[in-house]
């Protein structure tokens, strides 16, 4: 006789909220209220960087609640977004006794909350998760969907799943302490927000250069609540990563080639910005925008200051060949979002995707080194 059981996973278990405002990261009252609805014991991950500025804060705030909670750090940078940093975090928490009913924080970037939420899927099959993004890209790009991962040696985040966190509070207020140059980074990810999906938000990026660059709080406030309801908008319609995802990678097909090949000296948010340049320039060979609007896109990135600069030539076959381990990579070629026009894309079905011929990819490549590669 047949027996049958089914397993409903429903859409409302993996929901989260997404919290922005200023001042909740250094509000007692607040931080503590929202975050011991989930746990009384807490591992706080961060780099040495955050650590300083914000983890041994948190970690006070929540002692003198009466909660335990420990910080946990590694040293800052991509390159240390390794399968080895995840094992000696684990090790530590094993060490320090942590089970099943801790709370992971990823506190910190796009790096922090990538590797905490890999931890925090596997640690004791899985403990719940919430990430506080200190740095723009974080909150408008890693810290929501529940991508997390590291990097290995062929590839960048080819280790990883998809764990969505708890909660995701943001405090614009925290970027105070950010460089110029990670503000840009993160702006990056907000113009390609504007770009796959929204051409009043690109419109309001344009217009508000010097305002979102100086922190001027209303401005800045609108743009990440615009970056995540559009990111938060594509990852309801595909939690997986299997089709309309694929437009948040817009731009890192190559983008993340260049990181990889360059050992990660060439920051995320400039190989993107490169990467979008590359991938807006197939789309302009297609005759899917015109000139107009690609030099549009070359001219936001100038305006909010990405070098668009590659530190030396490099071999088209060794971006090629780099291109072939992406994510969307089908029978070893790979595959990239293509613009329709500032703020859509070509769909392809449901793949959200697709190939290109080697000749107008060759183009495209040939184009970046002549035009981005000082000699």
């Amino acid at each position: 006789m047949n027996q049958q059981l089914i397993c409903a996973i429903r859409p409302s278990a993996s929901s989260y909220a997404i919290d922005i405002d200023n001042g909740i990261l250094s509000s007692k009252t607040r931080i503590v209220e929202t975050l011991r609805n989930f746990s009384s014991t807490f591992a706080v991950i961060t780099d040495d960087i955050v650590a300083e500025l914000y983890g041994k804060q948190l970690c006070q705030a929540l002692s003198s609640a009466h909660l335990n909670a420990h910080l946990f750090s590694f040293p800052s940078g991509e390159q240390h977004k390794t399968r080895a940093t995840k094992e000696a975090l684990e090790d530590q928490l094993f060490e320090k006794g942590f089970g099943s009913d801790i709370c992971v924080i990823g506190l910190g970037g796009g790096v922090v909350t990538d590797l905490a939420g890999y931890l925090a899927a596997t640690y004791c099959r899985g403990v719940p998760f919430v990430t506080i993004p200190t740095t723009l890209l974080g909150m408008v790009d890693a810290s929501i969907g529940g991508k997390g991962g590291v990097n290995v040696p062929c590839g960048k985040n080819m280790l990883g799943c998809i764990y969505q966190p708890n909660k995701v509070i943001i405090d614009p207020s925290s970027l105070q302490t950010l460089s110029k140059k990670e503000l840009r980074n993160g702006a990056v990810e907000m113009i390609k927000h504007g770009l796959i999906a929204d051409e009043q938000y690109f419109e309001f990026l344009e217009n508000n250069v010097e305002q979102l660059l100086a922190l001027d709080s209303t401005p800045l406030k609108r743009a990440i609540f615009e970056s995540c309801r559009i990111k938060k908008e594509i990852v309801e319609h595909d939690v997986r990563g299997q089709g309309k995802r694929h437009l948040l990678n817009f731009g890192h097909t190559v983008g993340h080639a260049l990181e990889h090949l360059t050992d990660y000296s060439l920051p995320h948010g400039e190989a993107v910005a490169i990467g979008m340049l590359v991938e807006g320039h197939l789309a302009m060979q297609l005759e899917h925008i015109d000139l107009d609007s690609f030099d549009r896109i070359r001219k936001i990135l100038i305006s909010y200051g990405l070098p668009l600069h590659l530190p030396c030539q490099y071999p088209i076959q060794a971006i090629l060949n780099t291109m072939a381990s992406d994510k969307k990579s089908l029978n070893g070629e790979p595959r990239f979002v293509l613009l329709d026009k500032i703020g859509s894309c070509s769909t392809y079905g449901s793949h959200y995707c697709v190939h290109v011929s080697k000749s107008l990819l060759n183009n495209a490549l040939q184009w970046m080194l002549n035009a981005l590669c000082h000699h």
